[in-house]
């Protein structure tokens, strides 16, 4: 993917990605208020199929959206992306940054590294 998305795009993303597949109508109905206009989305959901990151396939008179990306993939270039800005690519800079600066409890640490440990089996 490699592109990075704007905080408005983002926030269709996580609609999309959530509901797997939407009109520009069901998306704005999950968007909080203040609720953005429809043309407002519809321009922002056109620049992500610019993008290559959403397409769409015709329902009726209207469209409905769906992800070209997971949102995992995402996830993981975004992570990259922070690691690599702040941290000099250590992902344990990031954590020893996280665990001083946000009280994080041994028993979380733990938790986390059993959940590491399990996903690697």
């Amino acid at each position: 993917m490699g592109k990075q998305l704007t905080k408005a795009e983002e926030q269709f993303m996580q609609v999309l990605w959530n509901l797997e597949e939407a009109s520009v109508k069901e998306i704005i109905e999950q968007l909080p208020e203040p609720k953005p206009a429809y043309n407002t989305v519809s321009t922002i959901i056109r620049i992500l199929e610019t993008k290559k990151i959403v397409s769409h396939k015709a329902k009726g008179r209207g469209y409905i959206y769906y992800p070209l990306i997971k949102k995992t993939d995402y996830t993981n270039q975004s992570l990259h992306k922070l690691v690599d800005g702040y941290f000099g690519g250590s992902f344990k800079s990031m954590v020893s940054f996280f665990v001083n600066k946000n009280d994080v409890d041994l028993k979380d640490l733990e938790s986390i590294l059993k959940e590491i440990e399990n996903q690697k089996k």
